[in-house]
């Protein structure tokens, strides 16, 4: 499936969150830290937008659309919603 986001808009696919701490326990979804990085896989044709694919990115914690691709968690954002690129 491919998915081209439109406008201002960024497809981030969703770091995966750790289920198993150092010590062997594991942590339930409904426990764990929301995750706020993500790789860049496709952007809009704005002008506005300052990243790249393949660029990793953070972004707001509450922001965009979550969906699942071929169950890999993915990330439809507006370009605001990106508060920095990781280097």
């Amino acid at each position: 499936m491919s998915i081209l986001p439109l406008g201002d808009r960024v497809l981030v696919k969703i770091s995966e969150s750790k289920t198993k701490t150092e010590s062997g326990l594991y942590i339930p979804d409904t426990a764990q830290e929301k995750t706020q990085q993500g790789e860049v896989v496709a952007i809009g044709e704005s002008e506005d937008i300052v990243v790249k694919v393949g660029d990793v990115v953070l972004y707001d914690k509450y922001a965009g659309t979550n969906f699942k691709i071929e169950e890999t968690e993915h990330l439809i954002l507006r370009n605001e919603d990106i508060i920095a690129k990781v280097q």
